[in-house]
């Protein structure tokens, strides 16, 4: 999404961003050194012989060096939105891109008067589309080792991919029936209103104030909420809660109780 979250936001670039890739990559364990050299290598040939030019990180990605804990671990955290879909596995992806920590983007966008400005941008994640999700290890480690404060990068952008599957993005993934869109549009739009409200009286909310960007954000930030915290959705946003959960075909507030009992048992 160009539209960024929180973790997304704009920051001034600093030197510590500026770094190259094969170095952070080898610095955080996210490849070898003989596999970045031979990654410099294949890029060279590339560009020497007039094909594409390809980032260093496409290169691992496409050559498969890529660790089976990244792979697991980005897996078991996608495959939350699809525990109860069991012929629906994310249809238009087709690419996973992981980088070793934020990384930064440089993009043009319109200015109030029109122009053209450049801008630099450091993310966590993206997705895409026309099926590509783009991620930051450090981030989706985070993710997986907090799973109650309500901020998962991974479950951000997959949920983005759900509501990309029609070809863009705007709040609205594919229901399972057609009569359903009416209440799913009533109850996201009277939410994302009120939250818009809150904001703008400073009150506090359990959505984070990014997902007031636009409903596509919205969205993701309420599917992140949804799966880690779901007793605190369920109680300051029922009815949202509600859809998401007849969406998702799951309820997450009951592997909160089974996880409670299970950790009381062993404390016993």
């Amino acid at each position: 999404m160009e539209e960024q979250r929180r973790r997304k936001k704009d920051h001034q670039v600093t030197g510590e961003f500026c770094e190259r890739f094969g170095a952070i990559a080898v610095h955080k364990g996210f490849a070898t050194l003989d596999q970045v050299k031979r990654a410099i290598g294949e890029q060279i040939d590339d560009d020497v012989h007039g094909r594409e030019h390809r980032l260093i990180g496409t290169i691992l990605y496409q050559r498969g060096w890529i660790t089976e804990e990244m792979r697991v671990t980005i897996a078991a955290q996608a495959c939350l939105l699809l525990l109860n879909r069991p012929d629906h596995y994310y249809p238009r992806l087709h690419q996973i891109l992981v980088y070793p920590g934020p990384f930064v983007v440089y993009r043009q966008r319109r200015d109030g008067i029109g122009l053209l400005q450049d801008e630099s941008r450091v993310l966590v994640g993206e997705s895409w589309a026309h099926g590509q999700v783009i991620l930051s290890w450090s981030d989706v480690l985070e993710g997986a080792a907090f799973v109650n404060d309500g901020r998962n990068v991974v479950i951000h952008e997959f949920a983005h991919q759900l509501d990309q599957e029609k070809g863009f993005a705007n709040g609205a993934p594919e229901l399972a029936d057609f009569q359903r869109y009416p209440r799913w549009s009533r109850v996201l739009g009277q939410e994302y209103g009120a939250l818009q409200e809150r904001l703008q009286s400073r009150e506090t909310s359990v959505l984070d104030p990014y997902a007031a960007t636009d409903p596509a954000e919205f969205f993701a930030v309420c599917s992140e909420v949804f799966f880690e915290q779901p007793r605190h959705m369920a109680a300051e946003h029922p009815a949202l809660y509600g859809e998401l959960s007849r969406f998702y075909r799951v309820d997450p507030l009951c592997w909160q109780s089974v996880i409670g009992v299970a950790v009381t048992a062993r404390s016993e």
